[in-house]
């Protein structure tokens, strides 16, 4: 047994020197040798792993270069009030959902959202009333919230005190982000964005549209994902004044007391990126990425979505830093993403009929050649399989009893058919598409049952069910 199983196995990663079509958005550290600042910052990186010794401030009291850096951060995003989060996104969604609801109020979100805010929805014993995903019929994958449905619960659910939403989702895909506010406005209700993969939106304007700049009350975004940050990095920003005081104060309670200062270094570095070479930046990723999507599409079998198939058939938009890369039916997405690994290059995820590929300004021409390249000379027949429609048309379940009460109550595992009638103990989400098909505190119906069985059947990856059971409360 290895001494260092861990040091060990990372370096074995590091030295086989992939192309990072993935998270985080420095590729293997590229991101901090383009500027002067960023290289000064890496010659001293692990030298400026320190504590709040004098004259380096304190998060959680910030007076100093702290504040300074966050008020650079707010002034270039055009927030009230900006915040440094070295617990990653999850606080932020956690501080987000504490700042705005009291306990046994009714939101609205996104069935699709993340599981951060799923935890802070039964953490603060709220009551959700969820927005279906589109799935999309030719590409089968999941493309944001289904307008005309939120809409419907907008309608029906009045008294509901906020919206919850993710934009984009990991897919890349947003919604329609200005009806979203204009909507919830009319309403009186507070809107919430879980923008983790936005951090970049508002650098240039061939980007979609910034969640802060567009009016969202709170949003947070995942500096590591796209930026020239350590992972684990993220920002929230706040448009609301009233809740400021309240933000303060979950801050302290979901951050971190000894915040790295690594980390923080690394998020005043990505706003300095942004801000002064932004704009140029990524009209050159853009450019790269367009120019190769027409040559990858010219290969059988291959397709990328494209942002005019998006708005066109859901007036939606689509980030153009990152591929869809869609295989035809019939041919396996997860196998193609092991083969990618193989030569070499990491791509971010898989389902079973799509590749997701992230970039950043730090990739650069030579990564994206060698990436038509490889896709050019394999040969596809290697991934056929016998791959299923996702069901797009599905329902979302009677909810009998709020999740922050389900998760309290005794359970027990029963064969699927024998769950009709009971309440869900465990969230069940098949891979893909990765939006829940029944969360606890649902009632289980035939329906529910029939959607299972079909993706067992098919073989679908299925998170919350056991061989042939699932999970329902006593």
């Amino acid at each position: 047994m290895s001494k260092l199983p861990l040091v060990e196995g990372v370096l074995k990663y590091v030295k086989e020197h992939n192309i990072s079509f993935s998270m985080p958005g420095h590729k293997n550290g590229r991101g901090f040798l383009t500027t002067a600042e960023g290289k000064e910052l890496m010659d001293n990186f692990i030298s400026c792993d320190i504590t709040e010794v004098h004259g380096v401030d304190n998060l959680h009291k910030a007076e100093g270069i702290i504040k300074e850096s966050t008020e650079l951060l707010s002034k270039f995003y055009g927030s009230e009030k900006s915040y440094f989060l070295v617990n990653g996104s999850t606080s932020g969604n956690l501080i987000m959902i504490f700042s705005s609801f009291n306990e046994g109020e009714k939101i609205i979100v996104d069935r699709n959202c993340h599981k951060s805010v799923f935890n802070g929805i039964i953490m603060r014993k709220l009551k959700p009333v969820y927005v279906k995903n589109i799935i999309d019929g030719k590409y089968n994958a999941p493309f944001s919230i289904d307008m005309e449905h939120f809409f419907k619960v907008i309608k029906e659910n009045k008294d509901a005190k906020g919206i919850i939403l993710t934009y984009p989702n990991y897919y890349g895909v947003c919604f329609n982000i200005e009806e979203v506010i204009k909507e919830a406005r009319k309403n009186n209700m507070k809107v919430l964005i879980d923008s983790a993969h936005g951090a970049h939106f508002g650098a240039n304007s061939k980007l979609p549209s910034s969640a802060i700049k567009m009016g969202a009350d709170m949003v947070v975004v995942s500096a590591h994902k796209t930026l020239p940050s350590l992972t684990q990095t993220a920002f929230l920003h706040i448009n609301n004044k009233e809740d400021i005081d309240k933000v303060n104060f979950y801050f302290n309670c979901f951050s971190s007391t000894s915040p790295s200062y690594l980390f923080m270094c690394s998020m005043d570095y990505s706003r300095y990126y942004l801000q002064n070479y932004g704009e140029k930046a990524y009209d050159d990723l853009i450019e790269l990425a367009d120019k190769y999507k027409a040559e990858i599409e010219k290969i059988d079998h291959v397709s990328i979505i494209s942002r005019e198939y998006v708005k066109t058939k859901y007036q939606y938009d689509l980030d153009p830093t990152r591929y869809i890369l869609n295989l035809e039916k019939g041919y396996n997405g997860n196998l193609l993403l092991d083969y990618l690994r193989e030569k070499g290059i990491q791509c971010e995820m898989s389902d079973t009929y799509n590749l997701i590929l992230i970039f950043s300004p730090f990739n650069n021409e030579e990564e994206f050649k060698y990436l038509y390249k490889t896709l050019r000379e394999c040969d596809l027949s290697k991934f056929k399989f016998n791959s299923i429609d996702l069901v797009s048309n599905y329902h979302i379940p009677h909810v009998e009893i709020p999740p922050y009460e389900a998760v309290e109550r005794k359970k027990k595992k029963v064969k699927i058919y024998e769950a009709i009638g009971c309440i869900c103990g465990e969230n069940v989400i098949p891979y893909p598409p990765g939006i829940p098909i029944i969360m606890m505190g649902e009632i289980i119906d035939k329906d529910i049952v029939h959607m299972l069985e079909y993706y067992i059947e098919n073989h679908t990856d299925i998170l919350g069910i056991y061989e042939d059971k699932i999970t329902i409360l006593e």
